[in-house]
């Protein structure tokens, strides 16, 4: 369907809805009642994140952030970069940080650390896809859609050199367009 670089639908767009729409009954569960700040972590999980806020059913804030410890490559380099900071203070406010993929860890061990210092009321990560085979910090998710297998994915917002992000499905991408 998509022609070769990309060697297989890993997630579909059907998968992906139904998900994303359990995640959002489980925060509506979760925070009855009160306010939630969603934090887009830019930009792989902006489709992710436009998905999810309209499956809340609880009274939203919304804000975005950018770090990044990947740089130009595909590896992580282990020092993390803030692109652009919160719009707003969330001290006191419940805080769900949403992520495209828990990969290394290291990046959103990183926010966590930098959002928690501003005093939340609470603070979670919300994550489309979790590869804890890639894991160099001990780091989990509160809320996370799928687990998968060490491959090379694109689609719903992931992508391979700023390309890719608006397949509908998570797709592997061939190991003969990156080098893997």
């Amino acid at each position: 369907m998509y022609g070769k670089e990309i060697k297989k639908v890993l997630i579909s767009k059907d998968a992906i809805a139904k998900r994303v729409a359990e995640l959002g009954a489980e925060i509506s569960r979760d925070f009855k009642d009160e306010s939630v700040t969603l934090v887009c972590t830019l930009r792989g999980a902006c489709v992710f994140y436009a998905d999810l806020a309209r499956a809340i059913d609880t009274d939203l804030e919304m804000d975005f952030i950018s770090v990044s410890s990947y740089g130009a490559g595909t590896s992580t380099t282990g020092e993390v970069k803030m692109i652009k900071d919160l719009s707003s203070p969330i001290q006191g406010k419940n805080v769900i940080i949403v992520e495209d993929i828990i990969d290394s860890g290291v990046t959103l061990s990183y926010l966590k650390k930098l959002l928690e210092a501003r005093e939340p009321k609470s603070l979670k990560i919300c994550s489309l896809l979790d590869k804890p085979s890639r894991r160099k910090v001990d780091f989990k998710g509160d809320y996370v859609g799928f687990e998968i297998e060490n491959e090379y994915v694109v689609g719903y917002g992931l992508d391979y050199n700023q390309k890719m992000r608006h397949l509908p499905e998570v797709c592997v991408l061939s190991p003969e367009v990156y080098g893997g």
